[in-house]
């Protein structure tokens, strides 16, 4: 595949474009495409025990999502955007069709970006039951005390 230019700039319009043409690169399962909107140590946080913990840098993340896309026949709508500018975050709510499986799975992500508008982390929120057995529903992998959120 070809090596996108990367993408950049951090006016909300930007932060925007970012994630929307990050989810279009999930979704034509373009490793190097995905990777020109990651910082190249970005994180994605999921819940725990999804996949192998928080997938850590770009090439990775892209290559995860490529594997998704091209086996399983994923792909990705952005169903709703918010951007804050001035903290450069956005959220987006999504839907995950996972084409092989005949599964739609929908959720919530928290994006941050570095001050060239590279995403540096996602963190995954899915709508669904909560799990049983667990104590604390959570991100896996996400040093919550560290980030000043309540622990206790």
């Amino acid at each position: 595949m070809s090596t996108p230019a990367r993408v950049g700039g951090t006016t909300a319009a930007e932060l925007e474009a970012t994630v929307r043409g990050y989810m279009d690169a999930c979704t034509a399962g373009d490793a190097d495409a995905v990777a020109a909107h990651l910082a190249d140590d970005a994180r994605h946080y999921f819940p725990p025990d999804m996949y192998d913990g928080p997938w850590v840098g770009a090439r990775v993340i892209g290559e995860r999502w490529a594997t998704a896309a091209r086996e399983r026949g994923s792909s990705w709508t952005v169903d709703a955007i918010v951007v804050d500018e001035a903290r450069r975050q956005a959220v987006c709510e999504w839907t995950h069709h996972k084409g092989s499986l005949g599964v739609i799975l929908r959720g919530a992500e928290w994006y941050e970006f570095d001050d060239e508008g590279r995403i540096t982390e996602i963190r995954a929120y899915y709508a669904s039951p909560q799990a049983a057995g667990y104590e604390r529903l959570e991100l896996g992998g996400f040093d919550y005390a560290a980030r000043g959120y309540p622990h206790a």
